[in-house]
């Protein structure tokens, strides 16, 4: 019973508030994306219990269709996007086109090389915090 009236104060408070979803990440992914990643991963399971060279082929054709798939739907979805606010620009709407400016999401990748004291580039992590050290301890204690 006290369960039904504090569905019922969710409910209400929800239209009330006039929440709004939360976004899905993804929105080109549908049912068919669905079906190809199924269909991957069944290829997948059949090579881990069988590891023939069929199946490794049927496996790398599945990845690769499923790729190519997911690909092309993200650029259709993308494009749409664009052209989106394109129209949004040419007619004024700025609070939409700056909506849809931020859904994009642009991933910067780090770069993590540095020069050491010689000149040449050093990648690896426990050099770069060595030589990182150097320079502060340098520079700190002068």
């Amino acid at each position: 019973m006290a369960w039904e009236n504090i569905k019922d104060i969710k409910t209400s408070n929800k239209d009330s508030l006039d929440l709004h979803e939360l976004k899905r990440h993804k929105q080109w992914f549908d049912e068919e994306c669905l079906g190809f990643l199924d269909q991957r991963k069944q290829a997948k399971m059949k090579w881990v219990q069988d590891t023939s060279q069929s199946n490794v082929n049927n496996l790398n054709n599945v990845r690769c269709e499923a790729k190519v798939h997911f690909r092309n739907k993200k650029k259709v979805h993308l494009t749409a996007k664009v052209e989106e606010l394109e129209t949004n620009s040419k007619i004024q709407n700025i609070r939409d086109l700056y909506r849809g400016i931020c859904d994009f999401k642009v991933y910067q990748p780090r770069c993590n090389i540095v020069k050491d004291e010689k000149g040449n580039l050093v990648a690896d992590c426990n050099s770069v915090l060595g030589r990182w050290r150097n320079h502060f301890s340098q520079l700190l204690n002068v």
